[in-house]
């Protein structure tokens, strides 16, 4: 495949992601919202699943005589997503904690009321819905801006995967 593919297959990612999240979300959310389960039951449940479909599929294989090498290191991810990762949270969390620092000593008075009016929102918002709720209701939002940002990056795809083929166009020609 040329380079063309490849920017395919980074537009075709693109887009997926924010689909593969909501359907992520929604079991999540089904699993803590209508099973009345905790998280750690869900984790829990998640584990049970993998592990007896990988049972199961490792006694198919070894019935058919099939052999799977099986590369934990092909598992891992690597240190700089890891990398990544750790510091995505870290600047998270120390801008959150910068802004509440310069909020709690009043010098910005326009910054410590609207922190203090969200603050208000989300503690009212908390009482009218589960945490679950407010988490899956964040994560469809999150979905939503990922979408857009996305559909831009679909105007630079390769025009081919973008236009229709012309149906008189024979297979000598396409080649």
């Amino acid at each position: 495949m040329g380079a063309d593919g490849a920017g395919a297959m980074d537009c075709r990612n693109e887009i997926g992601k924010p689909f593969v999240l909501l359907i992520c979300g929604t079991l999540v959310y089904y699993h803590c919202a209508y099973g009345n389960s905790s998280l750690v039951s869900l984790v829990a449940d998640v584990f049970i699943v993998l592990l007896c479909s990988l049972a199961i599929l490792g006694m198919l294989f070894r019935q058919m005589k099939i052999s799977v090498p099986v590369d934990p290191l092909e598992w891992q991810i690597s240190q700089d997503t890891a990398n990544g990762i750790a510091a995505c949270m870290a600047n998270t969390i120390g801008a959150a904690e910068s802004v509440l620092r310069v909020a709690a000593t009043g010098h910005d008075k326009k910054l410590f009321f609207r922190v203090a009016v969200i603050l208000y929102l989300l503690s009212a918002l908390g009482r009218l819905a589960s945490g679950a709720t407010v988490a899956y209701t964040g994560l469809c939002l999150f979905c939503i801006y990922i979408l857009f940002q996305s559909s831009q990056s679909i105007n630079t795809c390769p025009p081919q995967f973008l236009r229709r083929r012309d149906s008189t166009v024979g297979v000598q020609d396409t080649l």
